[in-house]
């Protein structure tokens, strides 16, 4: 795949996941118009050092907001609901009451 294509790719891709990670949430779509001004302003940029530079940027970004985000619903005025994605919930160690010390 192609440098042109591999960037058109993950531009696509950091909009699926700003749709998947702030849905209903109108605001924080808004990351849309931020998402297509970066990617505009460095529309012509030649140098492929400097692209696969922006290109590990954007995944970074992608991979953390996929893994790390989670939405909030303020339902009152000191109160927050976290509204988990289920890709996000995961099975958890489980807890070890004696730990066991390492050798």
């Amino acid at each position: 795949m192609g440098q042109p294509a591999k960037v058109l790719q993950l531009f696509k891709t950091l909009h699926r996941t700003r749709q998947q990670v702030f849905k209903n949430d109108t605001r924080a779509l808004e990351a849309r118009v931020k998402i297509n001004e970066e990617f505009k302003k460095h529309k012509n940029e030649t140098s492929s050092e400097k692209i696969k530079e922006m290109m590990k940027l954007g995944s970074d970004v992608e991979l953390l907001l996929r893994t790390s985000v989670i939405q909030g619903i303020h339902t009152d005025h000191d109160t927050l609901q976290l509204v988990p994605r289920k890709d996000l919930l995961t099975e958890n160690v489980p807890y070890c009451d004696a730990p066991v010390q390492k050798q």
